[in-house]
């Protein structure tokens, strides 16, 4: 195979998974699929509904020992509740540092494992879908550009030249990762990126709110259900 993509099922991996079967072909794409302990099966329904629809082999690794005692709050058995306010506000409360809904080095550990199994697979490239709105402030460090950089070069030299990076949003905020995928036909319907793990996105969590406003920037309609409080309503507007 030519290419592995990082998939979590989310909205930012499907577009990269997209990317990557209208550049080499769904017969040369493989999508990796992490269960890292997270309070629901949401994501990883989700990442094999989409890997479907594009026709990929899609595997699963399951990494949930390596996070047993953090205290993120999207793993199981976290003491508190995932936050329902904007990263903005969550980032007043941290000074500036990770958010409490970062998993600890997730992705350095992601895709140092993905190489492994990109190397064992014969790809020649890895893609993920860090995008700059998710780095602002250092809410989630491991998607800023810096660490792509570094991340980048050491996948590079510890492959022995053979493997490649590719962060198609690293610099672009995620209203461009919503163009892109509407423009090349990703499946927005099976994609989930809500925190949550209910039968309707939450509306209220960080990510549903950027999600939510990527669309609406783009003037499109998130084809996804979200729930049909007002408080979720009034989200969705702002």
């Amino acid at each position: 195979m030519k290419a592995l993509v990082l998939f979590s099922g989310g909205l930012d991996s499907s577009v990269c998974l997209g990317l990557a079967v209208k550049e080499y072909g769904a017969d040369e794409v493989l999508a990796l699929s992490v269960f890292y302990g997270q309070k629901h099966r949401k994501e990883m329904e989700a990442s094999e509904q989409v890997a479907a629809f594009y026709g990929v082999k899609r595997i699963t690794l399951d990494l949930g020992e390596i996070f047993r005692g953090s205290n993120c709050t999207l793993l199981e058995g976290a003491a508190e509740e995932i936050p329902h306010e904007d990263y903005s506000a969550q980032l007043a409360k941290t000074g500036g540092g990770p958010v409490n809904t970062y998993v600890p080095f997730r992705n350095g550990l992601f895709l140092s494992s993905a190489a492994s199994v990109a190397l064992s697979h014969g790809c020649q490239v890895i893609y993920y879908g860090a995008h700059a709105d998710d780095a602002a402030g250092s809410a989630y460090p491991d998607t800023s550009q810096a660490f792509h950089n570094a991340i980048t070069q050491a996948i590079y030299l510890g492959s022995g030249n053979a493997l490649r990076i590719v962060a198609p949003f690293i610099d672009q905020p995620k209203s461009k990762v919503v163009a892109v995928g509407a423009e090349i036909g990703v499946p927005f319907e099976l994609t989930w990126s809500c925190y949550e793990g209910r039968e309707k996105a939450c509306g209220l969590c960080g990510t549903c709110r950027d999600r939510i406003k990527a669309f609406r920037e783009n003037g499109l309609e998130d084809p996804i259900q979200y729930e049909t409080t007002e408080e979720s309503k009034r989200c969705q507007m702002n």
